[in-house]
């Protein structure tokens, strides 16, 4: 198989752990196509989340709700969430159903569809256009209520490379319930490439006298 081949996964290929599957997403092309066009990235920095009781920073840690339940179906759909109050981010759902295991989209180089995908993210470097959960998903024009869409299926369409490139992995960036990180080194990354996002330890949440401190803190985005 030639070293740029690409292939189009199937519902098995993502019947897997997130942990397995998230270094081989770097390098694959997700396209998303809405009534303005289509935009396609090539997808550079991913983080993995594991289901119940197994992953502190995940949504799914503290079991099913109607937020989550995406998580818990099908492998092969987009999980979508807002947060923060003002951002939207995507995840491909894996494992079997009732796992509950996702991989964020962490950032992508917009390789095709540029100009649309300026046109939504404003006048930012190229490298910034899709360097970010939240900017991913504006760039690409993906929406809240695209929750539970399937990822191998129009709107969306997902090629991978044959052979994924080099990567590194990390601590996810500002994960609170990762305890610094080191437990959790499921954020995987091209090594080198610009469009990768800047890293950022979690903030320590500032309580107030007396208050009662929760024995883990509230999963972030995952």
């Amino acid at each position: 198989m030639p070293v740029d081949a690409r292939f189009t996964p199937d519902r098995e290929f993502f019947a897997r752990p997130a942990t397995e599957i998230a270094p081989l997403l770097l390098g694959a092309r997700l396209t998303h196509e809405t009534d303005a066009g289509a935009v396609v990235l090539r997808l550079t920095e991913v983080e993995a989340y594991l289901g119940d009781g197994a992953d502190p920073g995940s949504h799914a840690f503290r079991g099913r709700t109607k937020r989550n339940g995406v998580m818990y179906g099908e492998p092969g759909f987009v999980y979508v969430y807002f947060t923060y109050g003002m951002h939207v981010c995507a995840n491909l759902v894996c494992s079997p159903p009732g796992a509950a295991t996702a991989v964020l989209l962490r950032a992508a180089e917009v390789v095709e569809g540029t100009q649309l995908a300026e046109v939504r993210r404003g006048a930012v470097p190229a490298r910034d256009l899709a360097r970010g959960p939240a900017r991913l998903t504006v760039a690409a024009g993906i929406r809240l209520d695209e929750n539970g869409a399937d990822a191998l299926s129009a709107p969306f369409a997902l090629e991978l490379e044959a052979r994924p490139p080099a990567f590194v992995s990390g601590p996810r960036v500002g994960v609170s319930g990762d305890g610094g990180g080191e437990a959790f080194p499921w954020r995987f990354w091209i090594a080198g490439d610009p469009t990768v996002s800047v890293y950022r330890p979690a903030k320590p949440r500032a309580t107030r006298p007396g208050a009662r401190v929760p024995r883990t803190a509230p999963p972030t985005p995952g």
